[in-house]
């Protein structure tokens, strides 16, 4: 039951991402869902290095979790905008 909760609270975390960073979004709500959950591992890996997260069992919160996915969907455009462009 964990696991779809995460995806879940994935899903939720990477639409509201999407929602501020507007603009042209490559992938459909599978991809919404892997950038929520990978910007929440990104914000609890991340917290847990710079100490803020000292308990074990502490994970990111939602707006840490936000920030996380929102790194990861600019890198995400970056990466698959350039796909597809030819320079003649």
């Amino acid at each position: 039951m964990g696991f779809l909760w995460t995806l879940i609270i994935g899903l939720v975390v990477g639409a509201i991402a999407k929602l501020i960073m507007p603009g042209k979004d490559p992938g459909g709500i599978i991809v919404t869902m892997l950038i929520g959950v990978a910007g929440a591992l990104l914000a609890g890996f991340l917290g847990r290095a710079l100490g803020w997260y000292s308990d074990p069992g502490t994970g990111p919160g939602i707006i840490a979790s936000i920030i996380g996915a929102i790194v990861l969907l600019f890198l995400y455009r970056m990466f698959t905008g350039r796909r597809g462009t030819t320079t003649v």
